[in-house]
């Protein structure tokens, strides 16, 4: 998956032009319950205005709060002029550059701003790649890492018709065992399936069942 395909398109987003005066900017952060705007320049993108810049600046500025923000312009505190993406990036990859800032635009390669992607929309897919969102079993386990052990899963989850919710691996350095968490919708057989996939070499760590 692509960060373009988790992006808020620009007529979703909600932004603000640099000129504009940061008292504009702070009342549209807590109108909209939000950390972050897009600074615009027309269409082009500017850079990001946070809450947290906001307080940040007014604190270093030595200002009067109402001083600091009628005459402040976004433009002169914004930050991440330089840093962007451009919709191309695996999404996963953009967690890391979001564990410390809320959002970052998408850009063309003309710097005209495209959209923009959070780190909750992040969140939410890694979310949805563990089947969080609906109710299942969750089955963590262990299996040695050797050719065709997956597909070996997936042919015990064929003969008990299981439907798989969500299949996540761990450990792809490690060169012996692999940690896999299995989520499963709920049925009369699960036993039974849990049972076959111990026959089979898989060691259960953990089950879980998610209301």
């Amino acid at each position: 998956m692509f960060v373009k395909s988790i992006m808020i398109p620009k007529f979703k987003c909600q932004t603000i032009q640099a000129g504009n005066r940061v008292k504009e900017a702070l009342q549209l952060l807590e109108e909209q319950q939000i950390d972050g705007l897009p600074v615009l320049d027309g269409d082009q993108y500017a850079g990001i205005i946070t809450r947290f810049r906001i307080y940040e600046q007014f604190f270093l500025s030595g200002k009067q709060k109402d001083e600091f923000l009628e005459e402040t312009r976004i433009s002169e505190i914004a930050t991440h002029q330089d840093e962007f993406l451009e919709g191309g990036e695996i999404f996963e990859h953009t967690l890391m550059k979001l564990r410390n800032f809320p959002l970052l635009a998408i850009v063309d390669k003309g710097m005209k701003f495209l959209g923009a992607v959070t780190r909750y929309d992040v969140l939410e897919q890694f979310q949805s790649a563990f089947g969080m969102n609906q109710p299942g079993v969750r089955i963590a386990f262990t299996s040695v890492e050797t050719e065709g052990r997956i597909a070996r899963l997936a042919e015990i989850a064929h003969q008990f018709h299981e439907h798989i919710i969500s299949l996540v691996t761990f450990d792809e350095t490690d060169k012996l065992v692999r940690r896999i968490v299995m989520k499963v919708e709920k049925k009369d057989n699960i036993d039974k399936f849990i049972k076959k996939l111990e026959e089979h070499g898989f060691r259960i760590l953990n089950i879980y069942e998610d209301a």
